[in-house]
């Protein structure tokens, strides 16, 4: 190399020694996803990272629930919060009122590569206030399934000749196969969480919608018109599964699940978020029956079923509005989400993005495929800050209903205490 060759190329590496390099966006990210949930959002996590060396996202996992909630609003205050966060869109209302959320914007969305025609209505609307601006993303539909064990219904008319479910088209016809099952030897019929929040309240809420019943209306009156009788009804119809030996008493969460899973209930009432676990025991060889899950069948007067769905959302950051090349970094974190949902689905969720709902990838997907059709037909809670998950409404389910239903009060006390103690926590 010549002397000014060499000259040449030491001033070019000198050059590019001081000039900046490509500034890499980090993206703080909040979730409060634990178990087989937890494992596959880190898994999508660590491969987005793994795609995009000029994005990385640094994960946070939080406690569920309330302290969860809790933790966003008092970061949001002082401007100490994540870029991003994982939000059920149940609480929406509640973050709204609080004013913790960033509108997401059409812009946004192009942004990430999505448009709102790509996701389920019944999602896209749960995101969103009441005058239509989007605040949160849908990423899944979650919601109650019918779990089965298809030997307590082997010979009846329960089963296809495929060992499918069938035949379950109205409240008599499910309580007929209750005592077939007992007949037959269960030890609980149907079992789901009596004795917790949630378990108690997303049955009765299912009940009570499908009757065509309002919880809380959006001028805020509990129970309006002619849904103090539906409710009573729904507390009825659980106590009754209670009198007849159907349903366990007051079993907690855990314990509900294993009547299930150890074979002693023909039938669970819960989450699709169990569709992991019961396939993780199926293909492990412990688990010792036929099983399947399907959408909740039209028990009452019409088939929607309770949900609600994990999304994205960008919190306030104190008074300071967000980077613009951090939000587009955010974005390109979601969008990337929602076109990877298929691996999200493994945990049993319904993707709310329609491109991956549709995929044959999904119709292949058992039993997630069977049960996708509640997407249209999910009963999202009230529009109220009352209302949602770790609120007033799942309080109410664990101190009123669920004694009710262990016959400690009538179903029509056990109503009236609920209205009463809902109106109390109105603003």
């Amino acid at each position: 190399m010549t002397y000014k060759a060499f000259t040449l190329a030491s001033a070019v590496a000198a050059l590019l020694a001081g000039a900046p390099a490509s500034a890499q966006q980090t993206v703080t990210w909040w979730d409060f996803l634990s178990g087989g949930d937890g494992v596959r959002m880190k898994a999508l996590i660590d491969q987005f990272n793994s795609e995009h060396p000029d994005i990385q996202v640094q994960a946070t996992t939080l406690e569920w629930g309330v302290p969860f909630y809790t933790k966003v609003r008092t970061s949001a205050a002082v401007g100490r919060g994540p870029d991003v966060m994982t939000y059920h869109l149940s609480r929406l209302p509640l973050g709204l009122a609080e004013e913790v959320l960033t509108p997401i914007t059409a812009e946004d969305l192009d942004t990430a590569g999505l448009a709102e025609e790509d996701f389920f209505a019944t999602a896209l609307d749960a995101g969103k206030d009441a005058e239509g601006a989007l605040y949160a993303i849908p990423f899944d539909i979650h919601a109650i399934v019918l779990y089965y064990n298809a030997s307590y219904l082997e010979g009846s008319r329960f089963l296809d000749d495929e060992g499918k479910l069938t035949g379950i088209e109205s409240l008599a016809d499910f309580e007929e196969a209750l005592a077939l099952a007992a007949e037959n030897g269960a030890e609980s019929p149907v079992t789901y969480a009596t004795g917790d929040d949630g378990g108690t309240y997303r049955v009765f809420y299912t009940l009570l919608a499908q009757q065509g019943g309002t919880l809380i209306s959006d001028e805020g009156e509990i129970l309006p018109g002619d849904s103090t009788d539906k409710a009573v009804r729904a507390v009825e119809i659980m106590t009754k599964w209670h009198q007849e030996g159907w349903q366990p008493e007051q079993a907690l969460y855990e314990a509900s699940v294993a009547l299930f899973t150890s074979g002693k209930s023909a039938f669970q009432l819960n989450g699709v978020w169990e569709v992991p676990t019961m396939t993780d025991l199926e293909d492990a060889g412990d688990l010792g029956f036929d099983w399947g899950a399907v959408e909740i069948p039209q028990l009452m007067d019409q088939q929607v079923t309770w949900a609600d769905s994990h999304g994205f959302a960008i919190p306030v950051q104190g008074d300071a509005p967000m980077d613009p090349e951090k939000r587009e970094a955010v974005m390109t974190v979601i969008g990337w989400m929602e076109k990877n949902a298929i691996q999200w689905a493994d945990a049993g969720h319904i993707p709310a993005y329609k491109p991956v709902a549709e995929s044959e990838e999904f119709a292949a997907m058992q039993p997630n495929a069977t049960y996708a059709s509640l997407a249209d037909r999910a009963a999202y809670d009230p529009r109220s800050e009352i209302a949602g998950v770790a609120s007033p409404a799942y309080d109410v389910a664990i101190n009123i209903i669920s004694p009710a239903i262990h016959g400690y009060l009538s179903p029509e006390d056990a109503v009236e205490q609920m209205k009463a103690e809902l109106q109390s926590r109105l603003r």
